[in-house]
């Protein structure tokens, strides 16, 4: 890595397309890209990630985005993706911004390899002084392998290229402590906590895949990884430096003083979960004690995933405690759970001793790391 900070801004469908006419908003791109190009000069790397694919597509298909379906999701993905691209470079020459297109699918982030590989495309873009616009591949994904929503892409993003600040450009100017609309309401202008908002967000826009909620959810990993996240009204002359230098209203969401490693925040923060174990009491009495998941520590477990998918780790009450990556397929940790009384590698065929996961790819959540909901399968008291 160079000595150059690291700046990650995410820009919303309802900045860069008119919502009427499903066109691009040239103006508030060239104001955008003329920010970024500042930005630069004030010594910083800046990554990209923008929606406005769909949106600008959906012309190109002939459909409505109130009727549109997945498949002309997809198709119109394919055809706003070059008009999107092509009113950045277009705009971006102006300034002397050269550009490269990532696309990206969940299993970019999820498989450890993939985010690497991933990361290190970046790093050389940002070497060559070229800007990477990121999005997600929404021509080939579905809904149940797709991330869903930019916020968190561009969260994961921040935590791959271990960024100084991440902005969230929207339409508002942050977080409220409610709805905006209503009488009273308050700008949160600062907080370290994102838990304690997560029941005032929620709602979408218009155009985009994420409101409120996936922003703070974003934010809490961005934390996470020692990077400050702003949310921020993207309507302005300068919209992220204005931000940065303190100019204008916002929320500004404090990064954690200690925060994760690289390794921790890729095993901790995730896009999508593969599976899930119960452990006993004993087990999760000593979660923290730098020690193995064995196969007697389970009670029960659930999802089909394969050897090195990340794991969530519950007690019996359905409170999460860690994630970790698993040495073992579903089907092979279900044999060895349900034959405790044979041992691992006479089931398997294979010399092993049954540690599910092993200490070193364990990280033990901590109150800053949002859990996820208990699922119904996992038994509680």
């Amino acid at each position: 890595m160079s000595g150059r900070k690291r700046v990650v801004v995410k820009v919303g469908s309802s900045l860069l397309a008119n919502e009427d006419r499903l066109t691009p908003r040239f103006g508030f791109m060239q104001r955008l890209l003329e920010d970024i190009a500042r930005l630069r000069d004030e010594g910083y790397d800046v990554i990209l990630t923008s929606s406005g694919a769909v949106a600008l597509g959906l012309n190109t298909v002939g459909v409505t985005r109130e009727k549109a379906g997945v498949s002309d999701k997809q198709a119109a993905a394919a055809c706003g993706m070059p008009l999107l691209l092509n009113a950045y470079k277009q705009v971006g020459h102006e300034y002397g911004l050269e550009i490269a297109q990532i696309l990206l699918t969940l299993g970019d982030f999820e498989d450890h390899r993939r985010f690497l590989n991933t990361r290190n495309t970046v790093n050389r873009l940002l070497k060559s002084r070229i800007m990477p616009i990121v999005n997600e591949n929404d021509t080939i994904t579905t809904e149940e392998i797709r991330v869903g929503d930019n916020d968190r892409l561009a969260a994961k993003i921040a935590q791959m290229v271990e960024a100084d600040h991440f902005i969230m450009l929207t339409s508002v100017d942050g977080l409220y402590d409610r709805d905006p609309s209503e009488e009273g309401s308050q700008l949160v202008e600062e907080l370290t906590d994102v838990n304690d908002y997560l029941e005032a967000a929620s709602g979408i826009s218009a155009l985009g895949s994420g409101g409120m909620l996936t922003k703070l959810q974003a934010a809490n990993m961005a934390q996470n990884a020692g990077c400050t996240t702003y949310i921020a009204n993207g309507e302005a002359d300068y919209p992220i430096t204005s931000v940065m230098h303190g100019e204008r209203r916002c929320t500004v969401c404090i990064a954690n003083a200690a925060p994760d490693s690289l390794w921790e925040t890729w095993l901790a923060d995730r896009l999508q979960r593969a599976g899930l174990l119960v452990i006993t009491d004993e087990a999760t009495a000593r979660i923290d004690q730098n020690e193995p998941i064995k196969r007697e520590d389970v009670v029960e477990m659930d999802g089909d995933f394969s050897r090195g998918d990340v794991l969530h780790i519950y007690d019996r009450e359905g409170n999460e405690l860690a994630r970790g990556l698993s040495d073992f397929t579903s089907d092979e940790t279900r044999v060895m759970i349900n034959n405790q009384d044979m041992p691992a590698d006479k089931l398997l065929g294979y010399q092993t001793s049954g540690e599910i996961i092993r200490p070193e790819n364990l990280v033990v959540l901590e109150n800053r790391h949002l859990p996820w909901e208990t699922p119904s399968s996992v038994a509680t008291s």
